[in-house]
């Protein structure tokens, strides 16, 4: 009786019967899974040793195909989810734009309605927002080509793969069949050797077929996994350099927009309110306000210049009058010469 190695049961390395020929293979009870039992009646020890040798083959080809498709099933499940969330991501950042937008134009509407420094001001920094939202769609249309489109293609190739590890299955249920059709005949007609000759030789055919397509596989699956770790450094730097070429730009952005908001001149944009709100005496009312709004120290140096200007202008009329009053008197003498 040939049996499998320790570990050959269930939660084991085990299942080739249950999975790959059930009706052939002999199973026993739960803890003897999987058992393949040879005639015990052989009469060669080179038939025996044939039969060992193939179900350790069997065995060891099961395991690392099994093990093949445990890592094409991870990178299923785990690019799917990948692909979603990036995709998710990108959406979100397409309705921030487009949000964005909604707001360029509003500011805009607003700022028609105001003074002409805060017009100006809000015209300035809509503007910059605007071209801010153009970085943004750039970074869509990058993240949709760079991140998303390489995820989703994943998709196609899983698909590939499996059908790799199908035809591999297939080979090996061929392989579990040929084994048990040797086994009956065996059985059945121990003393025909032909037949029993017959049935070794499908049997070698079809492990030989069975361990090209293994080789086949393990090919394909290393070539996969190696393209999956370029593939994965190559979408993560895409996606970084794309948020951090954006963000770049945003920073220049903002510092321009926010340059723009800090030049507005409040006070200029508060004389023009007060002018539009008191059209025919805002002269007078704003010289009030200003007069109000000087400090004791202000006022105290307007009066005095007001006090030494009127000082000035009382000498200046004095003298005035003392020219005009010298000036008379030279007439007199001038007429009383004249007489004389």
């Amino acid at each position: 009786m040939c049996r499998p190695g320790p570990g050959w049961g269930p939660g084991g390395d085990a299942g080739v019967a249950s999975r790959f020929a059930p009706a052939k293979l002999q199973t026993a009870s739960p803890g003897n899974v999987g058992v393949i039992t040879c005639n015990t009646k052989m009469k060669s020890s080179h038939q025996m040793r044939m039969i060992c040798l193939f179900c350790v083959s069997f065995l060891s080809r099961d395991a690392q195909t099994r093990q093949l498709q445990d890592a094409v099933t991870n990178v299923e499940k785990h690019f799917g989810e990948l692909c979603q969330i990036f995709a998710a991501y990108v959406r979100k950042t397409a309705r921030l734009r487009d949000k964005a937008d909604l707001l360029v134009n509003e500011i805009n509407v607003y700022a028609s309605t105001e003074t002409p420094h805060l017009k100006q001001g809000l015209k300035n920094f809509a503007d910059e927002f605007a071209k801010l939202q153009d970085y943004r769609q750039a970074e869509v249309e990058r993240l949709e080509a760079k991140v998303v489109e390489p995820l989703k293609a994943y998709g196609t190739i899983v698909k590939m793969k499996r059908d790799d590890l199908k035809a591999t299955l297939t080979a090996r249920n061929r392989e579990a069949k040929q084994l048990t059709q040797l086994e009956r005949t065996r059985q059945r007609n121990p003393s025909d050797r032909h037949v029993i000759s017959q049935a070794e030789t499908e049997l070698q055919r079809a492990t030989m077929d069975a361990t090209r397509t293994t080789r086949h596989l393990e090919e394909t699956i290393d070539n996969f996994e190696k393209q999956k770790i370029k593939d994965i450094k190559t979408i993560f730097s895409e996606f970084i350099t794309i948020e951090m070429l954006f963000h770049g730009k945003a920073l220049e952005v903002y510092t321009a927009a926010y340059q723009n908001i800090q030049k507005i001149d409040e006070e200029e944009d508060l004389e023009v309110f007060r002018h539009s709100l008191y059209p025919q005496d805002y002269s007078s009312r704003l010289d009030i306000v200003r007069a109000n709004s000087k400090s004791p120290l202000q006022r105290s140096l307007s009066a005095k210049c007001v006090s030494g200007t009127g000082q000035v202008l009382t000498c200046r009329l004095r003298k005035d009058h003392q020219t005009e009053d010298d000036d008379e008197e030279d007439e007199d003498l001038d007429v009383t010469e004249e007489e004389n």
